[in-house]
């Protein structure tokens, strides 16, 4: 059996202003991956306030991931991964704390035993195979903070991280990680093979959660695939540096390919990660999808993954499309005066 994981999490690093494409304001943005978890689940908000569908017709990558998982019964599970709000869905808990900002000397200290204790909750999945994703505002600039403490700030080339917005804001990006690196008394390679050191000084819940629970499912020979953009590739980041030395996947999206911020290439070559990249070919005739192909979003939410099980099942494209219409119009419908940018 195959089971999409969502490990949901916050970080008041997407407070920052122009890090993240996560919210209109503060108070709406932390209750994204709530909201995400409840699409994911349910196909719509159903406690979460919000609709994370930006200003220009955006919707969250939720949508596309809720699209192929219904059509295809995928089981689906979400994990607390330190949300700061409650989510309708059901979750599993693993102690992970909600996130602080990076430039904090100790932003994660939940970020050990949230490691520790999602490993073991990998190591029970039943699964033959799990595809893990993420949902937290403001992923993008955690992963480079966790990248450059353990020395691998140029895995993806000089282009480094994506981003949700249009135009990737790499110079704030990147003071921000070395304000935090500063502040936890870190240099950049320093927690090299210490990836719960990284985690925990300059990266986010979620991404603890994403790491622990792929380490434990490997443990246990279930086939892993890290469903996601640059954020999954720290995951993996991670996982090479704890030891593991075994074959890793990423599935991502064409969006994220046609990134000029971003070289999976040689992130796929430095990581040893065989990569999958799956084109949804939306159309520009939908305001929802014109969006993407206007270089909002990319990524999240497991996207990538959702996308490559539907051509693994040789789910047409358009059939998933067509449903993504359907998850669009439910989410406008629920509050069509509302909208709230995704990650």
């Amino acid at each position: 059996m195959t089971r999409l994981v969502l490990c949901a999490g916050t970080s008041r690093t997407a407070e920052i202003d122009g890090i993240s494409a996560a919210g209109a304001t503060t108070d709406l943005m932390v209750h994204t991956p709530s909201a995400d978890a409840e699409i994911l689940t349910y196909g719509r908000p159903v406690r979460a306030p919000v609709v994370p569908v930006s200003p220009s017709g955006c919707p969250t990558p939720a949508a596309v991931t809720r699209a192929v998982a219904a059509e295809l019964g995928v089981e689906t599970t979400v994990v607390d991964a330190g949300l700061a709000e409650p989510t309708g869905a059901p979750t599993v808990t693993v102690g992970a704390r909600p996130g602080d900002d990076i430039r904090e000397p100790d932003p994660v200290p939940s970020a050990p035993g949230a490691f520790a204790a999602a490993r073991q909750f990998g190591r029970s999945l039943p699964d033959d195979e799990i595809f893990l994703a993420e949902t937290v505002p403001g992923g993008t600039t955690t992963a480079l903070g966790v990248l450059t403490a353990l020395g691998e700030a140029d895995v993806l080339g000089d282009r480094t991280v994506s981003s949700s917005l249009p135009e990737n804001p790499l110079s704030l990006k990147r003071e921000v990680v070395a304000a935090g690196l500063s502040a936890s008394s870190l240099s950049p390679g320093a927690a090299a093979d210490e990836p719960q050191v990284a985690l925990r000084r300059m990266g986010d819940p979620a991404l603890a959660v994403v790491a622990g629970l792929a380490a434990g499912a490997l443990e246990t020979d279930t086939a892993v695939t890290l469903a996601g953009g640059t954020q999954l590739v720290a995951a993996a980041a991670c996982l090479r540096h704890d030891g593991y030395e075994g074959p890793l996947s990423l599935a991502t999206t064409a969006f994220i390919d046609a990134d000029p911020t971003v070289d999976l290439d040689r992130a796929a070559g430095d990581l040893d990660l065989d990569v999958t990249v799956t084109d949804p070919g939306f159309s520009d005739d939908h305001p929802g999808m014109a969006a993407y192909n206007a270089g909002e979003a990319k990524e999240g939410v497991g996207m990538g993954g959702a996308l490559a099980l539907a051509d693994r099942a040789e789910l047409p494209m358009e059939t998933v499309r067509s449903r993504f219409r359907t998850v669009y119009d439910r989410l406008l419908d629920a509050a069509p005066e509302q909208a709230v940018p995704e990650q």
